[in-house]
């Protein structure tokens, strides 16, 4: 079985083998997407082939959308000529379920694939072309939070960007100055309104691509390099909006058992290809059956009705809200908190950890004992319900190969948010807290790079790691721990968001830790007394 339109002309073998196909007429929904595009997508990655395009084959197959997807790949154009072209912009996503049970479907909703090449006159007047359509209501970003960074550390602007920066919209090489330039064509074009639109796993995503498209205006117009009203077009919502979103599903890395079992089916050319940029390229996606997409409802030019594919359009505050309670409460910190954990019981997989009653305790004391009575409730979506997927859906979920290990880089930039504003929202009464103060205790004992039997382990990177390894170095497993070294990284709101002894936690932190010190097997111990 071959991944293209002449391979699927044979349905049936397809449908014996267990896949379920569009069920639309992709030549005619092909014709009426490239006259009159209504959606363009750039980064052709695996979230969106799992998610968007999913649910926008789901719409067509449902007869409520008539037009299907153009997609952009603006970083590695590999991705587009060695993986969409040859396959006719068709992929196989594997939903794979806690159960243990697949869903195989076959992907079409994609009919048009281009390089963010402006190097490429071909893909890149194409681009143009689509802009240019009074029908476009919405251009969609997965780029990564990376995507959006114009400056470097010092905060200078990267070489790429300040060439963009100086020569304007012509020829641009830095990715924001392609969609920028794609932007002033449309501009140009009659000034026609459009939703910029993006959909990455960062907060006040909108803002990002806002700030780092309006600095191109800014400075081509202080260049003289375009007109001097687009910068007031890029600002005025009415005409381009950046709508926030919130996006949540889990799409790991093509895995090899997913491959085994396509394979076994009977379909060729399936092997995963790692590109000369190192993106790890497939047919194929693997991912989880959960999914969440929360969009400020700001489209100027209209939008499609995609509530039937579970997309939901609400207000700036509440897209907030929805981002707050996942990162705040509902899943963020119970991961942080079985990363920690994981690490010092010597796990290397989350699914694994969920199988641990101790484990599974400490989390939902996280998450419901401590966590639900201030969470943010957004109305749209029930945190405890979000919970319980986390706990009895998503994280035991044994198709998912993520590891404590993975999860806990960076894990002191992440504290602050994940758990400080639980501790901010109780006021007075977070002494009260116990499960937290038991994970922080717990991050410190990580911090000493030996697990529970006593042996050292690798500790994940994490830019802090120099600034706060030493506050435990001269601390002996096995010996009484003198926990008074620990006040300067217990009062590093920095790292907590709050002072741990303003609040009045810093002893229970203290305690906690030194009775993970005891002796090998105290982290055990320590859950369980818990």
């Amino acid at each position: 079985m071959r991944l293209n339109e002449e391979g699927l002309k044979d349905r049936a073998g397809w449908k014996a083998a267990g896949y379920r196909l569009p069920e639309f007429d992709r030549a005619a929904v092909a014709k009426a997407t490239k006259e009159r595009p209504f959606w363009i997508h750039f980064g052709a990655g695996n979230l969106f082939r799992a998610f968007q395009a999913n649910a926008v084959q789901e719409l067509l197959n449902q007869g409520k959308l008539q037009k299907g997807l153009i997609v952009a790949e603006g970083y590695d154009y590999e991705i587009i000529e060695n993986m969409n072209r040859p396959h006719d912009d068709y992929s196989i996503l594997i939903t794979l379920k806690a159960d243990g049970s697949t869903e195989k479907t076959v992907v079409g909703s994609i009919v048009e694939s281009l390089t963010l090449d402006s190097g490429n006159k071909a893909d890149f007047d194409r681009l143009k072309e689509i802009f240019c359509a009074d029908s476009l209501q919405m251009a969609s970003f997965t780029i990564t939070e990376k995507g959006y960074a114009l400056t470097n550390a010092n905060g200078e602007p990267m070489p790429p960007v300040a060439a963009d920066f100086k020569n304007g919209p012509k020829q641009p090489v830095s990715y924001i100055g392609k969609v920028a330039a794609l932007l002033y064509a449309r501009f140009q074009s009659g000034r026609m309104p459009l939703a910029m639109v993006s959909m990455d796993n960062c907060s006040h995503n909108g803002d990002r691509l806002y700030e780092a498209v309006s600095a191109f205006a800014e400075q081509w117009i202080r260049h003289k390099t375009a007109d001097p009203g687009f910068l007031e077009y890029v600002t005025c919502r009415e005409r381009v909006s950046f709508p926030w979103t919130m996006i949540d599903k889990i799409t790991p890395r093509p895995d090899a058992s997913v491959e085994k079992l396509l394979k076994a089916d009977g379909v060729e050319e399936a092997a995963p290809v790692i590109t000369s940029k190192h993106s790890y390229a497939a047919p194929f996606v693997n991912a989880e059956e959960c999914e969440y997409l929360v969009i400020e409802d700001a489209f100027p030019n209209g939008r499609e009705d995609f509530t039937a594919c579970g997309f939901l359009f609400t207000s700036k505050e509440t897209v907030e809200k929805v981002e707050k309670m996942k990162v705040c409460t509902c899943l963020n910190p119970l991961h942080t908190a079985l990363a920690i954990f994981g690490c010092l019981l010597g796990y290397t997989s989350i699914s694994q950890e969920m199988k641990d009653p101790d484990l599974r305790k400490l989390i939902e004391g996280v998450g419901y004992t401590e966590g639900l009575p201030v969470v943010t409730d957004p109305g749209v979506l029930d945190p405890k319900e979000f919970i319980d997927t986390v706990i009895n859906v998503r994280f035991p979920n044994p198709f998912m190969p993520d590891t404590p290990q993975r999860i806990a880089t960076d894990t002191s930039q992440k504290l602050a948010v994940r758990f400080g504003e639980t501790i901010k929202a109780y006021g007075k009464d977070a002494k009260k807290l116990h499960y937290i103060p038991f994970v922080f205790a717990g991050w410190l004992r990580y911090l000493m790079g030996l697990n529970d039997e006593g042996q050292t382990f690798p500790l994940s990177p994490d830019p802090l790691l120099e600034e706060v390894r030493p506050y435990v170095e001269g601390i002996v497993l096995g010996k009484k721990a003198d926990t008074d070294c620990l006040e300067p990284v217990l009062r590093n709101k920095k790292i907590f968001g709050v002072d741990l002894y303003e609040v009045g936690l810093a002893e229970k932190v203290a305690d906690c830790f030194a009775e993970m010190c005891k002796e090998k097997h105290a982290v055990r111990e320590a859950l369980r007394q818990l």
